[in-house]
């Protein structure tokens, strides 16, 4: 199956086109990577890529409980435990940079720090505290001009922390609602200046942003994650999303990144992607695409033989399946996940996942 080939990203060699994608876990207490994540990511070295968990470019960045940043030392030593645990194992590994804008509350972020979107929109919803539980969305502060080249700064000072840790390359989470589709989305972006307005403006920030982390350490070993047709965190369809999303990708392929990552949540009920979309981003950009779903490896098998991407991601499925690549090689039956551990601290749910014992 060409699932199981072997594929060069650049100067990396993936022994198989089998991406684990990028899963929030909840394990960095103090947002500082530990030991049982680097077991964590160890056990999933099998896979052709690992990205990471979303992971903070700076304070303000965090957003949730628990999730690990990367722009300190006392980080950096934490990640370069996983990133050797994984290339011991013959992995490859990218960080995802996850600025989570608007998508947090003060109480999950150190003093100082600030909760920030392209425009003060509020946020429907509420997001869980560890020291108060469950909390509604405060109202952002709208990024000055100085904000957003301060925000740019950190993802490419982001970047560099994570080549320092030993990462193979990053991504940049432009997906999911999050910072970066924030600025793309004319729901949460209403500014007036050089950064709303017109799709091309909505879309400078990203561009922007991916140009200073190539800058920072190589486009070669820079990826973006894009979620068009995304709900996730209040995002909307809405006019010309298709002519927004055709643009970046041209402008990413100008700049020779590593990767774009196309994010279709359809299978958990968000709108599908068209496939027009998804071929016109891959034709556009002319470098590999990720692609994924709610795939199993017969469907993954077909998108490729489809030529509709280069590389698929797999992302529940590898949490109650360390083995994963193995399992479906294998035709065995694939274990089900335990959803009340997905975000809990410690080893349950997480590490304590076993191998399949036997072939079928």
């Amino acid at each position: 199956m060409k699932l199981f080939e072997s594929f060069q990203l650049g100067s990396l060699e993936l022994s198989n086109r089998v991406v684990m994608a990028p899963m929030t876990r909840s394990r960095a207490i103090g947002n500082t990577p530990n030991d049982i994540m680097a077991r964590y990511y160890e056990q999933r070295a099998g896979a052709g890529l690992i990205i990471t968990e979303g992971t903070a470019p700076s304070e303000n960045g965090l957003g949730y409980p628990r999730i690990p940043g990367c722009y300190n030392a006392e980080q950096v030593a934490g990640w370069r435990k996983i990133t050797d645990a994984v290339h011991a194992k013959g992995g490859k590994i990218f960080l995802q940079m996850m600025h989570t804008g608007r998508v947090s509350h003060p109480l999950n972020m150190p003093e100082g720090a600030r909760v920030v979107g392209p425009s003060a929109v509020p946020l429907s919803g509420e997001m869980y505290t560890d020291q108060q539980g469950v909390q509604p969305y405060p109202l952002n502060e709208e990024m000055t001009a100085e904000d957003i080249v301060q925000a740019q700064e950190e993802y490419a000072n982001c970047a560099r922390h994570a080549i320092q840790a030993g990462f193979d390359g990053v991504e940049i989470h432009g997906a999911n609602g999050y910072l970066v589709e924030q600025f793309l989305n004319p729901a949460s972006n209403k500014r007036t200046d050089s950064y709303g307005g017109p799709f091309e403006n909505r879309a400078r920030f990203a561009i922007e942003t991916a140009e200073k982390v190539a800058a920072a350490i190589g486009a070669e070993r820079t990826g973006m994650r894009l979620s068009p047709y995304g709900i996730f965190n209040d995002m909307v369809p809405y006019d010309g999303i298709d002519e927004l999303y055709i643009y970046l990708a041209g402008k990413c392929g100008e700049l020779g990144l590593a990767y774009l990552h196309i994010v279709d949540h359809s299978s958990m009920g968000t709108p599908e992607v068209p496939e027009s979309l998804k071929e016109g981003i891959r034709d556009t950009f002319g470098g590999p695409i990720i692609i994924g779903g709610g795939l199993n490896a017969e469907k993954a098998e077909a998108q490729l033989q489809a030529g509709l991407g280069h590389l698929v991601y797999f992302g529940r499925p590898y949490i109650s399946n360390p083995d994963l690549v193995k399992r479906m090689k294998d035709g065995n039956e694939l274990a089900s996940p335990d959803h009340s551990t997905f975000y809990t601290p410690g080893e349950a749910g997480y590490t304590d996942y076993p191998v399949a014992e036997k072939v079928n």
